[in-house]
């Protein structure tokens, strides 16, 4: 007798299917399929990264021992190993990319006014880019070095909810610099970046569409002072300045001045310097920006950890994109449940409880509650006490 819904299905009720059959129908993953779709391919997969499945073949010996309950999880196809890993290699990735994207806005208007820098009307992102090691034998297209392979993760973070705002995957050649050509600047946004990104024609652009950055000088960097502010040198602060570019192709690619900032940072004993193209706020809030990027660091080994995106089902490019932008998807779905559910649980707590229960036929909030389910019962028995006096 069927006593509820599995805690897979509740959780399931937070994707927006319509986009996602949209996203389906964009690239016509579902032409000429008969019982494996698209969304049994993405339900499978989300399977597999809640629960932590090793292979292709301890996918489908998990969930074929769960036949009768996959038809009220939302998989109408029978579930064959290879089957999926048919799916994997010909189903198109951008439409769990596409999907991802429609999550990630989900997610971010939900969080929108939370976390960090709540108070500040400007957006703050926060990019870089997380590699991710492969066999070049196995993984012959994914090239990085002469014996080694890899894919880039390239995500820019909105490190006032640290939730992703752009992601993007490539082979471990491209260079994370060539991402600040992808990215839809947002007006008055700040923009944190590392010594990698220091792209002077890059920068302009991002000068040129009225949004700020904040980034790390290099030190043979050549430049013409012609303004100094006051510091207060007792919060680290050694430099405030107004600069021109000097050496030929930086001047050319950035004729505007910039603003240089030094800092000596007491708890790694290291003097740093900061370029940035905004001027108005106080020299020691841009420094407390820069070190807000440390946000992406943590998100991309958080995903590393607790997300199944450093061992794939498949071998080819595709099938890894796949893999990759589900695992991304249930990161956002989580945060999403999370979000609407009102849930005190950290996002870790949350996978690792869905890890076990997935199956289990229980309300949703009461699988994330903190309280005990112990119960207490003072005992009443009608026995009397032998000892009492």
């Amino acid at each position: 007798m069927n006593t509820g819904r599995t805690l897979f299905s509740q959780l399931m009720d937070f994707l927006p299917l319509p986009e996602f059959h949209r996203c389906v129908d964009r690239y016509r993953g579902d032409y000429k399929v008969k019982s494996f779709s698209c969304l049994d391919q993405f339900l499978t997969l989300i399977f597999a990264q809640a629960t932590r499945r090793e292979s292709l073949r301890d996918i489908e010996v998990n969930l074929r021992v769960m036949q009768k309950k996959l038809y009220h999880m939302g998989i109408r196809g029978r579930i064959s190993r290879n089957t999926l890993a048919h799916a994997n290699e010909v189903r198109d990735w951008r439409i769990y990319a596409d999907f991802a994207q429609v999550l990630m806005a989900t997610a971010r208007d939900l969080y929108c006014g939370t976390g960090f820098a709540a108070d500040l009307d400007s957006a703050i992102y926060a990019l870089d880019a997380t590699t991710i090691d492969l066999c070049l034998s196995l993984f012959p297209w994914a090239h990085f070095r002469k014996n080694k392979g890899a894919v880039k993760v390239h995500a820019l973070l909105d490190v006032r909810n640290d939730l992703p705002g752009f992601l993007c995957i490539t082979t471990g050649r491209i260079h994370e610099v060539n991402i600040l050509d992808d990215i839809e600047l947002e007006w008055g946004a700040f923009y944190l970046l590392d010594r990698g990104y220091l792209d002077f024609a890059r920068l302009f652009a991002i000068h040129q569409a009225c949004a700020y950055f904040v980034t790390r000088a290099k030190r043979n960097l050549n430049f013409e002072r012609f303004h100094n502010y006051s510091v207060d040198r007792t919060h680290g602060l050694r430099s405030d300045q107004l600069i021109l570019l000097r050496s030929h192709y930086p001047s050319r690619y950035y004729p505007q001045p910039l603003r240089r900032i030094g800092l000596y940072d007491h708890q790694s004993r290291k003097y740093l310097i900061f370029l940035t193209n905004n001027t108005a706020l106080p020299a020691l809030t841009i420094t407390e920006l820069y070190r807000q990027r440390w946000r992406i660091e943590l998100f991309f080994k958080w995903i590393k950890q607790h997300l199944r995106i450093k061992k794939f089902y498949g071998t080819s490019e595709n099938a890894v994109k796949i893999q990759i932008w589900t695992a991304v998807s249930l990161y956002l779905l989580v945060a999403i449940a999370r979000q609407r559910l009102g849930i005190e649980l950290s996002l870790y707590e949350m996978l690792q409880i869905l890890s076990l229960n997935l199956f289990e036929k229980i309300p949703i909030l009461q699988a994330f509650t903190r309280r005990s389910s112990v119960k207490y019962h003072l005992y009443n028995d009608n026995q009397l006490s032998l000892f009492k006096l």
